[in-house]
């Protein structure tokens, strides 16, 4: 069976959400939650990998993204608390097909920071465990003799939309609305989560995490995913680190994508030694 698409309204925007079919009528479910600028079929490989290791898979685009609509322009006014925003709407909206199964985010990239800026102001949120697969705040200090260059680019792309009003999506991220990218901006300058009491929030948060980087990733080096797991002093967290994936001569920031075993088995793994799921 292929997979059916369905659609959240957020006031004027809509996230376009793909249900893959389940393998069981208990499985628990898995939210996929791209990387800037990535729409939801590239993650096609992913979901049927987990869907055959037993999950039900839901893959959201981001807003403005794929599927979601508008495109983003320069009256779009939203930023990253926004997406934290829309993951919960896209959990909640997973109740009518879904309810009382056990939810895992698995996000990517900027879906990561996404899913765990979400968790971390809704803390009670029905979520037994979040996955960050290449996820992390893209700390400049992070990126050794590299971050000289990286704090350039970072708050070059940041001002750039600022003064057009949008991003265009110049060699990186695809088109995005002014304020994600001064939040990604921000981060990348500060190493914090640009959102108010976020930091504080993370500290406390409880939910299980899966950290995986990947190496040569040359976006979210193994030093990003660390200083960004080192914010979640409470939570249990297991870091893992995978060799770099051949696929289609892609980024190893995306390549794993295509090739996903590693990573599923990852997930399944972890999954599997989680406390009794609410």
């Amino acid at each position: 069976m292929s997979p059916t698409d369905r659609f959240v309204d957020r006031g004027t925007d809509r996230l376009a959400l793909r249900f893959y079919p389940a393998p069981s009528e208990t499985a628990s479910v898995a939210v996929i939650l791209p990387a800037m600028g990535a729409a939801g079929r590239f993650y096609r490989p992913l979901a049927e990998s987990l869907g055959a290791a037993g999950f039900a898979v839901v893959v959201a685009d981001l807003r403005g993204t794929g599927g979601s609509t508008p495109t983003p322009s320069r009256a779009s006014g939203y930023g990253y608390a926004d997406l934290a925003d829309d993951v919960g709407a896209v959990v909640d909206a997973l109740k009518a097909d879904y309810a009382d199964r056990p939810v895992v985010l698995v996000g990517h990239s900027l879906g990561g920071q996404a899913g765990l800026l979400h968790l971390a102001t809704a803390p009670d949120a029905p979520v037994a465990g979040i996955a960050l697969v290449a996820a992390a705040v893209p700390y400049w200090r992070a990126y050794g003799r590299h971050s000289p260059t990286i704090l350039l680019y970072t708050q070059w792309i940041a001002a750039t939309a600022a003064l057009l009003r949008i991003w265009p999506g110049w060699s990186f991220g695809g088109r995005q609305a002014r304020r994600v990218m001064a939040d990604w901006g921000r981060s990348a300058r500060t190493g914090r989560f640009p959102v108010a009491g976020a930091e504080a929030a993370l500290a406390e948060l409880t939910v299980p995490v899966l950290a995986v980087s990947i190496d040569h990733d040359v976006y979210t080096p193994h030093a990003a995913v660390d200083h960004t797991v080192g914010k979640l002093r409470r939570a249990a967290v297991r870091r893992e680190r995978i060799a770099r994936v051949e696929a289609e001569g892609r980024p190893a920031h995306f390549a794993w994508v295509r090739a996903p075993e590693a990573v599923t088995a990852l997930i399944t793994d972890w999954f599997a030694s989680l406390p009794p799921h609410r």
